[in-house]
Order: structure tokens, then C-alpha cells, then sequence
């Protein structure tokens, strides 16, 4: 089935966490980051998740926000560190191409952020992704 979400990270189910609504899932990314995932526990069980399933994190781009530098002190654990490859300015919001570890994403955030990022190809980043806004897909 074709989607619209391009951020699409293979990766690989290491844990399951069940809660009684929600379930965090870790996975490892081929490029050997990791994720955690705030998915329904009935949406774990439709998925059959299991530690070592193969699976695709999907974030959208307008939920990727972007850093240039590690954060601490932040409940966001989500922390992919990249380079931004490519930019595509408009008036209101700009398109980062980020290259990452395994993989690569694009965040969509405002023109102003962008311009006070100072962001152009070759900066360093870190997109930061909350849990609850990665969706996970089996193939």
C-alpha cells in the first residue's frame, strides 16, 4: 500500500513493553540507532510484534523536529543524530533532507526556524521524535 509518510526506517522489534492501553516498543534501526514506539497494546497484538519482527518506524516529517546539538534534560528520547543534505525553503516552512545512520529523513519546520538553526547542507543535527508520533508497519 502506497503512503504519503516518506520517513519509512527499517528496523528490528527488541522489546515490548505492554501497558493497559499502550505499549512502548523498542526497535534497533539498520543503521544502529534506536526508537521507541508509544503504539495501542491492540495495535501490537494486530501486528503480532514480537522481539525480532521486522518492522518499518514511520514518522511523519512535520513531527520530526530538529536540533543542532544532543539535548538532555528532555522527555523526547527519540534522538537520531544526521547531516542535513539537502534544504527546500518556502515562505511559511522548510524541507530538511537529513542523511542519518542507516537511512534518511525529512522534517518540515518553519522557514523562521530554520533560518535561526542556521541550517544548510553539511550541519550537523539531531532530529528529535516523540514516541507517540512513530507509527509502525510489518511488511
Amino acid at each position: 500500500m502506497p503512503l504519503s509518510i516518506r520517513n519509512q526506517l527499517p528496523g528490528t522489534v527488541t522489546a515490548i513493553t505492554p501497558g493497559e492501553v499502550m505499549a512502548t516498543v523498542k526497535v534497533d534501526l539498520s543503521g544502529g540507532h534506536h526508537l521507541t514506539a508509544a503504539i495501542t497494546r491492540e495495535a501490537a497484538a494486530d501486528l503480532a510484534l514480537t522481539p525480532g519482527s521486522d518492522v518499518r518506524a514511520l514518522l511523519k516529517s512535520t513531527e520530526v523536529a530538529l536540533t543542532t546539538a544532543p539535548v538532555t534534560g528532555l522527555s523526547i528520547r527519540n534522538q537520531l543524530p544526521g547531516t542535513v543534505s539537502e534544504i527546500i525553503t518556502g515562505e511559511a516552512m522548510t524541507s530538511i533532507k537529513i542523511t542519518v545512520a542507516g537511512g534518511a529523513l525529512t522534517s518540515v519546520i518553519t522557514t523562521e526556524a530554520a533560518t535561526d538553526l542556521g541550517l544548510a547542507p553539511g550541519t550537523p543535527v539531531v532530529a528529535l521524535i516523540k514516541s507517540t508520533e512513530i507509527s509502525l508497519a510489518t511488511p
